[in-house]
């Protein structure tokens, strides 16, 4: 990936979904109430860049059961790929500096 496709990544380019992918990786799988919390952010706000990371294939939102119902998020594969992609490529860029 070079300059010209990491400005072209719309998905990964915005602080919010970075954050949220950055969040994930190691975690794998959280309820989307700890995003909340972590990242200080509106639940529809939150919703509204969850459903963009889902349709762009980095995550999986699905309900699960705990307590009660609650929503969980979970990176894909291709997901985790290309964040780490996306990562190393400014990893690279920052050291062309």
């Amino acid at each position: 990936m070079n300059l010209r496709e990491l400005a072209k990544n719309h998905i990964l380019g915005n602080p919010v979904r970075l954050a949220i992918m950055l969040y994930l990786l190691p975690r794998g799988r959280v309820l989307f109430g700890e995003l909340l919390g972590v990242l200080d952010l509106t639940p529809g706000n939150l919703d509204s860049h969850l459903r963009t990371l889902e349709k762009a294939g980095y995550v999986k939102v699905y309900k699960v059961f705990a307590d009660r119902p609650r929503t969980a998020v979970r990176t894909t594969k291709e997901g985790a790929r290309r964040t780490r992609e996306y990562l190393k490529a400014l990893k690279d860029a920052i050291s062309e500096l």
